[in-house]
C-alpha cells in the first residue's frame, strides 16, 4: 500500500484499506469510535494472516525443513521490526507476549519474585488500567511489599509533586501508562522515569494506548520495561511485546516453563535458553506475530507525525462539539491527550447512551473502562468513551454529536 502522508486528503484511500468500515450496522454506515478497546485491521495485516496459513504454516525455531525455516525467518523479522519501532538497542530485548496484560504480569511475577522484599514499595498511578494494578497487588501481597498510588488532578494529570513525595529508598518499581485508556492523558514518562531512577527504582511503562498514536523511543525515555499490544495498533489480537533492558531480563527468572525457553533438560536440572527465548515458553502465536509486522509497516508508512496531527484535529473538533452541548461534561481535560474523549451526560446512564448510539450505527465504549479506581476518583459510575484512529473523520464526529443530541432530546 502506498498512501501519501497528507491527511485528511487521502482519508478515503485509508478507509478503503479497512474492509470492516464499509459495512452497515442497524441500517446505517458504521461509525467506529471504540479504537481504545481495539483498532480495526488493514488489508495488509489480514492478508498476512491468510498468506501464512495458506503458504507457510509450520512451527518455528526447531525445524530444518523449508516451511519451518520460512516461518522462523518471518517471525524473527517481526522481532526486528518491533525493536526498530521503539528504538530498542537489541532484538534480544524484545519478548513476544499475548499483549500488555501478559507483559505486566511477566514483569510483576518474575522481577517481583527476584527483587521485591518485605517492606519494599511499588508505585503506580490512579490513571492505571486494572492490568497495571492487579498484578502489582498480587506480587506485593506475596512478597509483603506495599503498593503506593500517585493521585490524579481534577483535569486528569498525574500529580508529579505528590509522586516526588512518594518516592523513597524503599521504592523498587514504578509502573505507569504512557497514555490513559480512559481519559487520553499523555503522561511525562521520561520525567517519571528520571525521578524513579534517582531513587534506584526500575520503571515499567504500559504503552497500550501509545503504540498507534505516539512516537516511542525507549532509549530516550530510559524506561526499564515497555509494553505494547498489537490489536490496539492495527495488528492482530493475542500478541504484543515486552521490551526490557537486557541486564534486567538476564537477571530475571523464567516466567513459564516448557518449549523454547529450554536449552538442556535432565530430571535433576534444567538449563534455560538465552534471551529473548528464555521468556517465550511453548509454541507461540506465530501467525499473528508475523502479521504484527504489517501493522508496524502500516503505521510507519503513513508516518507517526501525520497520524498524530490528524487525530489531534479529530480530538479538538470532538471536544468543541461536545463541550457546546450544555448537559455533556467531558471527564479528563489535560492539555496533552491522545484521541480519547470520555464524557457523561446529566441524568442519562452511559449504558443507555451507548445502546441508543449503537442503534444509529455508532460504536462507542461505556462503563468504567477497566479503571474503577479512576471512576471512584471522579465519583462517577462510568463514562461514554469515543476514541479515534487514523481512519476516523470529522463527519463521523458530527454523526456522534447529532446522535447524542437525539438521545438527550428523547430521554429528557
Amino acid at each position: 500500500m502506498a498512501i501519501p502522508a497528507t491527511l485528511p486528503t487521502d482519508i478515503k484511500k485509508i478507509r478503503e484499506e479497512f474492509p470492516v468500515l464499509s459495512q452497515k450496522v442497524n441500517g446505517r454506515d458504521l461509525v467506529y469510535f471504540d479504537n481504545a478497546a481495539t483498532s480495526q485491521k488493514p488489508r495488509q495485516v489480514i492478508q498476512a494472516l491468510i498468506d501464512y496459513y495458506q503458504t507457510t504454516n509450520a512451527n518455528i525455531h526447531r525445524g530444518i525443513h523449508t516451511l519451518a525455516e520460512r516461518a522462523t525467518k518471518a517471525y524473527e523479522e517481526t522481532r526486528e521490526a518491533a525493536r526498530a519501532f521503539i528504538n530498542a538497542e537489541s532484538s534480544e530485548e524484545i519478548i513476544f507476549v499475548r499483549g500488555v496484560t501478559e507483559a505486566i504480569n511477566l514483569v510483576a511475577s518474575s522481577y517481583g519474585r527476584a527483587f521485591l522484599r518485605e517492606g519494599d514499595e511499588v508505585i503506580i498511578s490512579a490513571l492505571e488500567h486494572h492490568s497495571n494494578i492487579v498484578p502489582w497487588q498480587l506480587i506485593c501481597e506475596q512478597q509483603k511489599a506495599k503498593l503506593r498510588v500517585i493521585p490524579v488532578t481534577d483535569i486528569g494529570e498525574i500529580d508529579l509533586d505528590a509522586y516526588g513525595k512518594l518516592l523513597s529508598d524503599r521504592t523498587r518499581v514504578v509502573a505507569v501508562n504512557h497514555a490513559s485508556n480512559t481519559l487520553g492523558t499523555i503522561n511525562p514518562v521520561a520525567e517519571i522515569t528520571r525521578m524513579a531512577h534517582a531513587h534506584g527504582a526500575v520503571v515499567l511503562v504500559d504503552g497500550a494506548q501509545a503504540g498507534a498514536h505516539l512516537d516511542i523511543d525507549v532509549r530516550a525515555i530510559d524506561c526499564d520495561f515497555y509494553c505494547l499490544s498489537a490489536h490496539k495498533m492495527y495488528g492482530p489480537t493475542g500478541t504484543g511485546i515486552l521490551y526490557g533492558k537486557k541486564k534486567l531480563l538476564d537477571a530475571m527468572p523464567p516466567y513459564q516453563g516448557g518449549g523454547e525457553m529450554i536449552k538442556d533438560v535432565t530430571f535433576e536440572k534444567t538449563t534455560y535458553n538465552e534471551l529473548p527465548y528464555k521468556f517465550e515458553a511453548g509454541t507461540p502465536n506465530i501467525a499473528d506475530v508475523i502479521a504484527y509486522r504489517e501493522a508496524f509497516r502500516f503505521i510507519l508508512g503513513l508516518g507517526r507525525e501525520t497520524i498524530r496531527a490528524h487525530e489531534h484535529d479529530l480530538l479538538t473538533y470532538a471536544t468543541e462539539r461536545l463541550t457546546s452541548m450544555p448537559s455533556v461534561k467531558i471527564i479528563g481535560t489535560a492539555p496533552e491527550k491522545v484521541g480519547v474523549v470520555s464524557f457523561v451526560v446529566d441524568g442519562i446512564h452511559p449504558f443507555d447512551i451507548g445502546q441508543m448510539l449503537d442503534a444509529r450505527g455508532i460504536a462507542v465504549r461505556t462503563g468504567h473502562h477497566c479503571t474503577q479506581p479512576l471512576m471512584d476518583r471522579y465519583e462517577i459510575e462510568g463514562t461514554v468513551r469515543a476514541s479515534f484512529a487514523v481512519y476516523n473523520t470529522k463527519e463521523e464526529i458530527d454523526r456522534l454529536a447529532e446522535g447524542l443530541q437525539r438521545v438527550i432530546n428523547f430521554v429528557k
